[in-house]
């Protein structure tokens, strides 16, 4: 079974985390592409019990969805500012990490695209099914 770490840009915020991820996605939302500072986010998913150490301190920010109205903890470095991983309300046994926090060019690519409405045209990715979320 894989190991995997990710973290923050200055390294003081980390999340070690076993398997696979269940999903991978990248989400073209409004407040991802804030978020982020990209066009779009990419993020795994993780099974709560598959993390298997959180290191670190980190700021949180609790944002609701748009249409669901359903909050989310987002968990970043206070000192470098980066977001390295977030749990919604709506699904508390799953971790999502975002994928460049574990800088590895081999991780598995995303498999579905979400909010794709919202996404610059140029942008859009091709072969990979739209779901919509919040």
């Amino acid at each position: 079974m894989s190991q995997r770490r990710a973290s923050c840009v200055c390294g003081q915020l980390r999340v070690e985390c076993t398997g696979e991820p269940f999903r991978v996605s990248m989400c073209h939302c409004f407040a991802c592409q804030q978020r982020s500072g990209s066009v779009y986010a990419v993020q795994a998913r993780f099974r709560r019990e598959d993390i298997t150490a959180i290191e670190g301190r980190s700021q949180t920010f609790v944002r609701k969805g748009d249409e669901s109205g359903i909050p989310t903890t987002f968990h970043f470095c206070p000192e470098c500012g980066a977001t390295v991983y977030y749990v919604s309300a709506g699904a508390p046994d799953a971790v999502a990490i975002a994928v460049g926090a574990f800088t590895d060019p081999s991780f598995p690519a995303p498999v579905f695209s979400v909010y794709e409405e919202r996404s610059h045209p140029w942008a859009v990715p091709r072969g990979i099914p739209m779901e919509h979320m919040d």
